[in-house]
């Protein structure tokens, strides 16, 4: 067995806070085409028995409440899969489908529903998954079903009320939303029938004409809690060898569907907790039981035997949901950053002359922010992996594959990390989406050509944002004569601010992506013309004759009525204006939302400033995705960023800022990124008040940063339907209703389609 050394992972994740000082880690972050041609990308590969056109795998991006209430497929999912096969990906792989609804309590909700996808139980649920394999297969991809043992202690505790039944683990596990929630140690029968339901489900999804099963075997969900002495601590019967279930359940699918079905097993390296976490595991009691988590070693010596008992494919990575921004990246993480996780796993199958039971060699997925074609092929041609899978960049642009081989990368509608509504929109109750593609789980809905108006309009769109960006785009579409007028010095609006940390990559692709498509709008239709660096008065739209004018003027700041409130600098005009911070060494953020979590990272990593963040909330950045908020969170602390929850700002004085803070020990840890945020709508019977202790603290500053919060800016709108000066005015984005770019890009899209 190869040993590899215990730093291994800190070296990995060393540079998780900083890699965008480094020139050549950020450039692999662009959308350029350097390499183009890709022909290593777009080269076929043999799995098993079938042969993938390409080397582009579509992530199991989770298909939660993409279904029937009963778990059927339904034809929004099938016109979800079907537009990415089109898009010219080689192989997608669905979100995971349980397979232990009766084991797992934590899948059902009340009146037997579910809002995850079934196969196994019922012949209604087969027409609908062979309606989403033929829809991928007539556009030339193939497609893989991906079967989960369930969540286990990763589930919602919910059944504990619901059903009066708890929540279940391989050992008794705290539940990971509600820790005082125990999670009981399965049975080996109940394991058992989870391991003969797995080859009932293969062999449905073979019958299905679906090409092939992908385990979920990683991120701490069930499959990994059998596998892992971290979650795994049996002292008796068969499954107290943690390698056995995963090897029994591989055995099992192929007694059902013979040696010619491919298998597929998504897998982490490591938890990677005891290097994220380091003397906490010994502090933290929602810990404290994972500290003996799978050594690099051990991951191998599984993976293969898996492969001994009949794998076929692996894809890998890090991470678990006890530090989540592993298993799913923000744009604060490096790109490509799990390269070196595949190139091991490739090496030591290489050493070891691992094939597989076809007798050739077992292809290894690279994962993680790899949607910049220059760098999945440079991760590919140099032999660091066999495939790259691509989930987020394809939900932004299901047509990422086929502009890439054309070589029009500059097309490409890029990811921006923020997963706000590829993950949160579905913690918080919703679907997957996507913030910056305002079609995507809408496919069936929202045509891919948006059809022609019937009677062409001119139409003036006041804000060159995501809103009014967006707009400007489906009108054109739609043959209207388009005027975008925005008083800035390029589009994008708060984008264009949001993309001036230099850890926010992804943003900025998004940025450029804008301008370079107004840019190609206005030199090639001449039914638009974007006005930069121009007030839109009355007198201006007036003069214009519109049919329509479109209201998408933003937001504007929010600041607390305290004394000395006027010497501090709004978190918008330090990002316009970044000699503000010249010479200055204190800085006080107020606000300890997104934004002001980023400007204080900024600070922090790329100006070396003194920074403490204050915030009246429990928590830090309290709704934002728990990926994005755990890693930034965890990069403050590494910054030595000082924050400070339960805090109300005073007043400021010269080079000081006076707080009033809960110092009560019932605060909650704002460094706490191992715990999530629960949803405002689902109460903790556990939850334990916060006592008020209150003491006033000076907190020296040369800077104060004010990120307090915005309103809606629809002052212009009202005196535009005053005015009487066109016959229809629209209101959108943040000048309406303040929100991500999620709820902007959406209103942009749909009210331009609708003119």
């Amino acid at each position: 067995m190869m040993k590899y050394s215990e730093t291994l992972l800190d070296e990995w994740l060393s540079d998780s806070g900083d890699w965008f000082l480094d020139e050549e880690k950020q450039a692999g972050g662009r959308m350029t085409q350097l390499l183009y041609p890709y022909k290593t990308m777009f080269s076929p590969i043999r799995v098993n028995n079938i042969t993938l056109k390409n080397r582009l795998v579509m992530a199991p991006m989770g298909n939660i409440s993409m279904t029937e209430e009963t778990g059927r497929p339904d034809r929004a999912m099938i016109a979800y899969f079907e537009e990415r096969a089109k898009g010219g990906v080689g192989l997608i792989t669905s979100g995971l489908v349980p397979v232990s609804f009766g084991i797992d309590h934590s899948l059902s909700e009340p009146g037997n529903l579910t809002y995850f996808p079934k196969i196994l139980g019922s012949r209604t649920y087969a027409s609908g998954w062979r309606d989403v394999a033929h829809s991928v297969h007539a556009a030339g991809a193939h497609f893989f079903i991906q079967l989960t043992a369930g969540l286990g202690r990763v589930g919602n505790p919910q059944c504990l009320v619901d059903q009066f039944k708890f929540p279940v683990s391989a050992s008794l596990n705290p539940n990971y939303y509600l820790p005082g929630v125990p999670c009981l140690r399965l049975s080996g029968r109940k394991m058992r029938k989870i391991v003969k339901n797995f080859g009932q489900a293969a062999a449905d999804a073979k019958t299905a004409t679906i090409d092939g099963v992908y385990l979920h075997g990683h991120e701490g969900y069930l499959l990994e809690q059998i596998t892992n002495p971290a979650f795994n601590r049996r002292k008796l019967g068969r499954y107290a060898d943690w390698q056995a279930f995963g090897i029994d359940i591989v055995r099992e699918i192929r007694e059902r569907t013979g040696p010619d079905y491919p298998i597929m097993y998504r897998i982490d390296l490591s938890l990677a907790l005891n290097s994220t976490y380091g003397d906490r595991m010994n502090t933290v009691k929602s810990l404290r039981k994972f500290k003996n988590e799978r050594t690099i070693e051990q991951t191998l010596d599984y993976m293969k035997n898996l492969v001994k008992a009949g794998v076929d494919l692996f894809d890998v990575d890090l991470g678990c949901y006890d530090n989540w921004w592993l298993p799913h990246p923000p744009a604060t993480m490096k790109p490509g950053l799990y390269l070196e996780v595949a190139k091991l796993v490739k090496d030591y199958f290489a050493d070891q002359a691992i094939v597989s039971n076809k007798g050739i060699p077992v292809p290894v997925v690279a994962v993680g922010k790899l949607g910049y074609p220059d760098l999945a092929e440079k991760a590919l041609a140099e032999e660091q992996c066999d495939m790259v899978m691509l989930g987020r960049p394809l939900l932004a642009d299901p047509e990422w594959p086929n502009k890439a081989y054309a070589g029009r990368v500059a097309d490409i509608r890029p990811c921006i990390g923020c997963q706000e509504a590829c993950i949160n929109e579905f913690v918080e109750g919703g679907h997957p989406m996507c913030a910056v593609n305002p079609r995507t789980s809408f496919e069936m809905m929202l045509p891919k050509h948006i059809p022609q108006a019937p009677i062409m309009k001119k139409i003036a769109i006041v804000g060159a944002g995501p809103a009014g960006f967006e707009c400007a785009m489906a009108a054109l579409a739609r043959g209207h004569e388009v005027h975008l007028i925005d008083q800035q010095e390029g589009v994008g609006g708060m984008v264009r601010l949001a993309a001036v940390p230099a850890f926010k990559r992804d943003v900025r692709n998004y940025l450029e992506w804008m301008e370079y498509t107004v840019e190609k709008q206005s030199r090639d239709n001449p039914r638009f013309t974007l006005y930069l660096e121009t007030e839109a008065t009355l007198q201006v739209l007036a003069d214009g004759h519109y049919d329509t004018i479109v209201c998408a003027t933003g937001s504007c700041e929010t600041a607390p009525p305290v004394e000395g409130i006027n010497s501090a600098e709004y978190a918008r005009e330090l990002l316009t204006d970044l000699s503000l911070m010249a010479d200055k060494h204190k800085a006080v953020v107020v606000g300890g939302g997104s934004v002001g979590c980023e400007v204080a990272f900024m600070l922090a990593a790329e100006c070396g400033l003194d920074v403490t963040v204050v915030e009246m909330l429990p928590h830090m950045m309290d709704g934002i995705c728990t990926a994005n908020r755990g890693h930034l969170i965890y990069e403050l602390e590494k910054h030595q960023v000082r924050l400070m929850n339960c805090t109300t700002l005073e007043r400021i004085d010269d080079g000081q800022v006076i707080v009033r803070t809960n110092v009560s020990e019932t605060v909650p840890d704002p460094y706490n990124t191992w715990a999530p945020i629960l949803p405002e709508n689902v109460p903790n019977p556990l939850a334990k008040p916060i006592k008020q202790v209150i003491e006033t603290r000076e907190l020296e500053a040369d800077l104060v940063v004010l990120a307090t919060g915005s309103k809606q800016n629809d002052a212009f709108y009202r005196l535009l339907l005053d005015s009487y000066i066109a016959p229809e005015v629209h209101l959108i984005g943040d000048a309406g209703h303040p929100g991500m770019v999620t709820q902007a890009v959406r209103a942009g899209y749909r009210t331009g389609i609708s003119l």
